[in-house]
């Protein structure tokens, strides 16, 4: 798979379809790879006239990985804006819509739909505010503006999401399992095409 050069990182992309079709960047969650929009959804897309490009954030999947700033103590930074501060953090969230932006701009794209999920959809409504002139149509799915009066994630589901990955294969997946079915809620959750 090709990568965009964008910000001195490396930005793992895929796209899938007819580059004359219309274009729609996919911006996946915390911690999510590109694969986390599957091949079918992907490929349904594209039977609806989309050319569909998505990417690995940085830190994530075969993108740059940024090792020697550490595991973020989310608890900690969360804790420094609820106190008015802003905290030391490598990285923002509007680097990582620069990240998004120069995928774009590798493809040669000047407008794009835009979807993001998650954290994606929280990078998604900050490149609507901040690259307006590059966005077509903006998809939030199960997102937040992180304004603190709108209602918050349920503690113990926020405990499971924060807590420590395994890193042994078979734990991971079993861990990442465990999460989506807690994403999923009451809907169907296909446990084995999240194995994959």
């Amino acid at each position: 798979m090709p990568k965009a050069n964008a910000n001195q990182i490396e930005i793992e992309y895929e796209t899938i379809g007819n580059p004359n079709s219309k274009p729609l960047l996919l911006i996946a969650g915390l911690g999510s790879q590109l694969l986390a929009w599957s091949d079918t959804f992907c490929g349904s897309l594209v039977n609806h006239g989309f050319f569909v490009i998505r990417f690995d954030n940085r830190d994530v999947g075969l993108s740059t990985k940024f090792k020697d700033a550490g595991m973020p103590n989310l608890a900690e930074i969360n804790a420094a804006y609820a106190r008015g501060e802003i905290p030391e953090v490598p990285y923002t969230l509007e680097d990582m819509t620069d990240d998004a932006i120069g995928v774009l701009d590798a493809l040669n794209i000047d407008r794009a739909h835009i979807c993001g999920a998650s954290m994606g959809g929280m990078i998604a409504q900050i490149l609507a505010y901040r690259h307006p002139s590059r966005v077509l149509s903006l998809t939030i799915i199960m997102s937040t503006t992180g304004n603190p009066t709108l209602p918050q994630a349920k503690p113990e589901i926020m405990a499971q999401f924060f807590a420590p990955v395994p890193s042994e294969r078979e734990a991971y997946i079993e861990e990442m399992i465990k999460r989506d079915r807690l994403v999923y809620g009451s809907f169907d959750f296909d446990e084995d095409l999240g194995r994959v």
